[in-house]
């Protein structure tokens, strides 16, 4: 293919049999934007996908469930197994990797994709908000992760994909907004712990964060609308690097903290603006967390 073109279904520039059809995820969230996005490219490989979330009902001002997102997995080629849960509780976490591994016979992927936001500075944050954040952000990763060990440890290509920036300590993040550096932080640092602790097994864990902001449902209607809308990349270039990363060897590909236009780069992919939607390159709205 060209290098000059978006990853297709089944298809790398440089590794034309590399695939995660038959490879089962369990990822938490995955409803909407990101995640679902992750979700779907996976599936047109036919991956097993299941979906841990809350989202029974429609949010009003979000679209999808986790059952509509079950059923856009099985309409791109994957089989989708949908689930209600939350993974704040231990239990849930419990009873979810359990019936992922039953249905398709072990887990080979983690993907901690769910996340709670607040920008608000320190004086401004209820304790509940930040409580909030930390039990999803960070303990929510660490709990997922942790609770399907034991079955990654099984499989022969094992990844933890953890949807959290490079820890900067640039102390301008830690002063915008704490609360939420702190959760976002703490995700990361699942990723930098486990790929120590874990590589002596084979399994991988890295982190994917998006250079510029991602133009979803949450950008459009709850942080920033339009005009963020159309300085965002589609949910795609983050779908593709995470396919990259994931079909990569697990043994040599751990302990990143990837960029997605630089795993894009670095599978060959050098044009980049058919992900930009109507934004011109130049005027891309840089995401959280990077400096330049």
């Amino acid at each position: 293919m060209s290098t000059d073109s978006h990853l297709g279904a089944g298809e790398s520039p440089s590794e034309s049999t590399r695939s995660l059809a038959g490879r089962t995820i369990i990822m938490s969230g995955g409803s909407r934007g990101i995640g679902l996005a992750i979700a779907l490219r996976a599936a047109a490989d036919g991956a097993n996908v299941a979906i841990l979330a809350k989202t029974s009902q429609p949010h009003p001002k979000l679209e999808g469930t986790v059952y509509t997102a079950a059923e856009q997995i099985e309409a791109a080629g994957g089989k989708a197994l949908p689930i209600i849960g939350d993974v704040r509780d231990d239990a849930s976490v419990a009873e979810a990797v359990a019936q992922t591994a039953e249905t398709f016979g072990g887990i080979d992927i983690v993907v901690n994709n769910a996340s709670a936001i607040d920008l608000s500075p320190t004086q401004d944050l209820p304790m509940k908000k930040f409580d909030l954040m930390q039990s999803i952000n960070s303990r929510g990763s660490f709990m997922l992760a942790k609770t399907a060990l034991p079955h990654l440890k099984s499989s022969s290509a094992a990844h933890i994909l953890t949807l959290s920036p490079p820890l900067n300590l640039n102390p301008r993040w830690a002063g915008q907004h704490l609360g939420y550096t702190m959760a976002k932080y703490g995700m990361s640092l699942v990723t930098l712990g486990l790929a120590e602790e874990l590589k002596a097994d084979g399994i991988a864990a890295n982190s994917l964060w998006p250079k510029t902001t991602i133009g979803t449902a949450a950008i459009a209607n709850l942080l920033g609308g339009a005009e963020v809308m159309a300085r965002s990349r589609s949910p795609r270039i983050m779908s593709d690097a995470a396919w990259a990363i994931l079909t990569r060897d697990p043994r040599t590909t751990t302990g990143n903290f990837f960029i997605d236009e630089d795993a894009l780069r670095e599978e060959g992919i050098t044009d980049l603006s058919v992900y930009s939607g109507a934004a011109n390159e130049e005027d891309l709205q840089l995401d959280l967390f990077l400096d330049s």
